[in-house]
């Protein structure tokens, strides 16, 4: 737990410093976001949700109504008309997803947000995760190394 702990400080503090004009959203912030979009049915103040993750991480679980956006961005250039659109970008612990983000600042978005502990932090607050539109427990870890930092992994 020490270890995991101390991992995440390290882990969070390097994303900060690699990409330090990229907004941090914590997971209790979007919890928040997404539920109070919910309450008032408001579709235009709801984050559009990015997962930054492989195909195959994806298809293992992400959060409800992410679209997959791997490693390219400029997918969204046509499918996104309004550049001052929240968007939340996550990957497993955010750094392939604060990169995105930094990409979709330079294509001119200017309400981007990367995801502070991304799927890995919001699945150890047990929040929810999907597959195939059904709530899930599994996680994938994207390589065995960073498999420390989920809590709990089934």
């Amino acid at each position: 737990m020490l270890l995991r702990k101390l991992g995440w400080q390290v882990i969070k503090f390097l994303i900060r410093l690699l990409f330090p004009n990229i907004r941090q959203l914590s997971t209790q912030d979007l919890a928040a976001w997404l539920q109070q979009s919910d309450i008032e049915k408001s579709d235009t103040e709801k984050p559009l949700l990015l997962d930054a993750r492989t195909e195959a991480e994806y298809k293992i679980s992400h959060l409800q109504n992410a679209q997959l956006v791997g490693d390219r961005p400029e997918v969204l250039e046509n499918k996104i008309t309004d550049l001052a659109t929240p968007i939340v970008v996550y990957c497993s612990v955010g750094y392939r997803s604060s990169a995105i983000a930094r990409q979709l600042q330079s294509l001119g978005y200017q309400n981007v947000f990367n995801l502070s502990g991304s799927i890995f932090q919001w699945a150890n607050e047990n929040r929810p995760v999907y597959r195939e539109g059904k709530r899930v427990n599994q996680i994938h870890p994207y390589h065995k190394f960073w498999k420390f930092l989920l809590t709990d992994n089934e």
